[in-house]
């Protein structure tokens, strides 16, 4: 079920139906809403008529008492029965008074006599109650010809009717009173549709119900209703909510009047759930509209949504298949809109992939320079024939070949002459084949100046005749834009299944017999498995050292430099140890040769460089202002970004390039000349020093190194270890002091090793000097101990000679 809602459909299918369902349900509710709102403002109409109505029955009622009390207080047997006032005559009074009564429905009728005393009842005990409102009601009859009002008797509420009897002054008082009860509201009920309930409230506060339209019970439960609401409501003009014999009534009380602190009043009610019966007939049509609507409007969706997620899935399919690398079947691109969009863009974008991938596996598998197959081509094939080999029990021979000089070539003559070399090999080599009938063998460029040939259904011999044709044909000069070129080669040999029954395997180990075979300048090696051990350790050596890096193992160890004049300690020269968990302490004559074979001497020489500048840096914060030396090797010395990586050690170490002296030898400087000119001249105009390390040994011009831009030579220790036993030695050294300060350099020697070499030197005018007389080279960390105890062999100058070149005190 998740599965199936993640997917674009169902999404679409959801998100409209969410919406659609929700403007019905928010249009039901607000319909709903404005039904109410119209039927409580309808009923509201209805209970604010209905109160004036209930007013005029109440003063129709009023004038027909009055009327009737009208006719017998003019009737002039009953004037003068009143003014006889015997026996006789108060039996007419009563019976006048009776019949009166009964003909207009009065509850009881009586007569005030002139002194305001009650002289005649039909209803001794009602008048009795009467007797108060009655008489505050003799002077307004009086002066009106008639008074009427509300009187409550036994919680029941009457309508009271005073008319002054004439002849022609007041001689007495009419008065009738009129039940409000349940006949006044079924006489409400049938005028206006609303229910009323007459209800009367104690001085107590108690509400009791006097006549309703309603059931006795539901009256109660008015009344009750009424009990429980607040004195704003009950104060009355206030509508209010009923739940009366499970309907919803809206109501409204009238208070009538008032007897002696007792209240009497009407409640008007509109049963809300009949005034809006014609809305909720139309609520539910309009419910079943709305299921319709979102019926239709669903398979609507759903058929819209198949429209725009089906292309899509399909299109999902086809990418897989792309995947998969199956650029084949159509797309439909018929539609008009942005779907069929897609559909056309997707469709070049699978024509474009196809081509593409039809180009790329070409570059991967094959040489674009030479057209012949690559490295991975070249695999490919060998292992279909090892295939082939296995099944017929034959022998398949790989031959590895690497042209000698040809990175000489290539740097002297430039990338393009180099390239049109390689063509011109490649061509031989396919020429030697095709002339030699091997239909089934196979050249191919490896890389750079590497070339292999696969000799399936072959055997040892034919495998070293074909190798010695193939050096024949290097031999023979090639010739390119008038130029002449010698090229040899060293071809390895290797073949299945007496040296391996794997791929790579094979052409690992004819890639071992090729370099032997170029080491020993022999030509073509079959391939022999004492060649590995020597590998296999150069291997180890060489993944042991990167180990070594990321586990901290190797030292910075520092040899100072020192005035022989004054005996001042200005610098120290940095060098490597490495402390190996298993081998102990690895001499650098060990491992550095390898390191510089390799191309590993990079990482060292920057993890030096870093570790001395972090060395520099604490001694100045000391006070010990030393330079610092560190060895280039011929590789630093070609890295083009050597500069920019040095400017970045100082800025994060904060120290000026005047901080470090970089030493290189004569023969780094002469592999490439103008690359290590170049990258030399750039850190000379960052202020860095540079020196000639072991002078004397290489074999360099003067002139050319007079050229470099170097502040400093140094001496190789063969020549100062005897001076003072050899006066060849000495020469060399005094004339190897006097050119460099000739130069404008700085001289230093290396392998002092006694006190008389120290003085020996500094009579001669030696600049600067190290050795084990003064110091062995210590760990970095225990430098600051030692000059603390370091005390030259000669007395020190107040200052140091002006006339030592590069030399600046801090």
């Amino acid at each position: 079920m998740r599965l199936a809602f993640r997917s674009l459909e169902s999404r679409i299918v959801t998100l409209f139906l969410v919406l659609i369902v929700a403007v019905q349900v928010i249009g039901l509710l607000v319909i709903q809403r404005g039904i109410d709102n119209n039927a409580r403002q309808a009923i509201a109409g209805e209970l604010n008529n209905g109160t004036k109505v209930f007013g005029r029955l109440l003063e129709q009622n009023a004038q027909n008492l009055r009327f009737g009390a009208r006719l017998l207080a003019r009737d002039t047997a009953f004037l003068a029965a009143i003014g006889n006032n015997e026996e006789g005559d108060r039996a007419t009074i009563e019976s006048a008074l009776a019949n009166s009564g009964r003909r207009i429905k009065a509850s009881m009728t009586m007569l005030v006599n002139s002194e305001r005393q009650l002289s005649v009842s039909t209803n001794a005990a009602q008048a009795g109650a009467l007797a108060k409102i009655v008489d505050g009601m003799l002077d307004a009859a009086d002066a009106a010809d008639g008074a009427n009002g509300i009187a409550i008797v036994e919680h029941r509420p009457y309508q009271v009717v005073v008319m002054p009897v004439k002849a022609p002054i007041t001689i007495g008082w009419i008065v009738m009173t009129f039940p409000i009860d349940r006949q006044l509201a079924n006489e409400m009920r049938e005028v206006t549709s609303l229910h009323a309930t007459i209800a009367t409230r104690d001085q107590a506060g108690q509400w009791l119900p006097a006549g309703s339209t309603f059931l006795a019970s539901s009256a109660q439960a008015v009344t009750a209703q009424l009990q429980a609401l607040p004195g704003k409501v009950t104060a009355g003009g206030t509508s209010f909510d009923l739940n009366v014999e499970e309907n919803r009534y809206s109501a409204r009380l009238l208070r009538i009047g008032e007897d002696n602190g007792q209240f009497a009043g009407v409640i008007l009610a509109r049963s809300i759930d009949e005034a809006t019966a014609e809305y909720r007939r139309l609520e539910h049509w309009l419910i079943l509209l709305t299921l319709g609507g979102i019926a239709i409007s669903t398979i609507a969706i759903v058929i819209t949504a198949k429209r725009i997620a089906q292309p899509i899935s399909e299109l999902a399919a086809t990418a897989r298949r792309l995947e998969q690398g199956d650029y084949k079947g159509d797309i439909d691109t018929s539609r008009a809109d942005e779907i069929g969009a897609l559909a056309g863009a997707f469709d070049s974008m699978r024509e474009s992939i196809a081509k593409r991938e039809q180009e790329i596996r070409r570059l991967a598998y094959w040489d674009t320079l030479t057209n012949l197959p690559n490295r991975a081509q070249f695999l490919l094939l060998l292992n279909d024939a090892l295939a082939d080999a296995r099944r017929r029990e034959e022998a398949v021979f790989v031959l590895m070949m690497d042209l000698d000089r040809f990175k000489h070539v290539n740097d002297v003559m430039g990338h393009s002459f180099g390239d049109a070399l390689l063509r011109q090999v490649a061509s031989r080599l396919q020429l030697l084949l095709v002339n030699r009938l091997q239909s089934s063998a196979q050249v191919a460029r490896l890389g750079g100046d590497e070339f292999a040939v696969l000799l399936p259904a072959s055997d040892l011999d034919a495998a070293q005749r074909m190798a010695g044709e193939i050096l024949q044909t290097l031999e023979a000069p090639l010739s390119l834009d008038d130029q002449t070129v010698d090229i040899g080669a060293g071809v390895g040999i290797a073949g299945y299944p007496e040296h391996g029954n794997d791929g790579e395997a094979l052409l690992s180990m004819a890639e071992v017999a090729m370099y032997t075979a170029k080491s020993r300048n022999d030509g073509a090696v079959v391939y022999d498995t004492a060649m590995d051990k020597s590998s296999d350790k150069s291997l180890s050596l060489l993944t042991e050292l990167r180990n070594a890096i990321e586990r901290n193992e190797f030292r910075l160890f520092v040899q100072p430099k020192i005035m022989l004049d004054t005996g001042q300690v200005v610098g120290m020269e940095s060098l490597v140890r490495w402390v190996h968990p298993e081998r102990g302490n690895v001499f650098p004559d060990e491992f550095i040769p390898f390191a510089e074979q390799t191309g590993f001497i990079r990482l060292l020489t920057r993890w030096v460089m870093e570790k001395s500048a972090e060395l520099c840096q604490q001694l100045a914060a000391q006070g010990h202002h030393l330079k610092v030396s560190v060895n280039l090797s011929t590789r630093d010395l070609l890295d083009q970004d050597l500069p920019v990586k040095f400017a970045d050690l100082l800025a994060r170490h904060r120290l000026s390039p005047a901080s470090f002296c970089l030493e290189i030898t004569e023969s780094a400087i002469m592999d490439d000349p103008v690359r290590a000119q170049t990258t030399l001249e750039r850190l000379s105009n960052m202020g860095v020093d540079l020196s000639i390390d072991d002078f004397g040994t290489g074999y360099s011009s003067l002139a050319y190194l007079k050229r470099l831009p170097v502040n400093e030579l140094k001496i190789d220790k063969s020549f100062v270890l005897n001076m003072e036993n050899d006066e060849g030695d000495t020469k060399i050294v005094r004339s190897t002091i006097d050119l460099g300060h000739n130069m404008g350099l700085r001289v230093v020697a290396e392998g002092i090793e006694s006190e008389a070499v120290w003085r020996l030197l500094a009579e001669l005018g030696c600049d600067q000097g190290q050795g084990y007389f003064m110091s062995r080279p210590i760990p970095g960390d225990q430098l600051v101990a030692w000059l603390e105890k370091w005390q030259a062999p000669i007395a020190v100058p107040a200052a140091v000679p002006a006339a030592v070149p590069g030399y600046v005190t801090e």
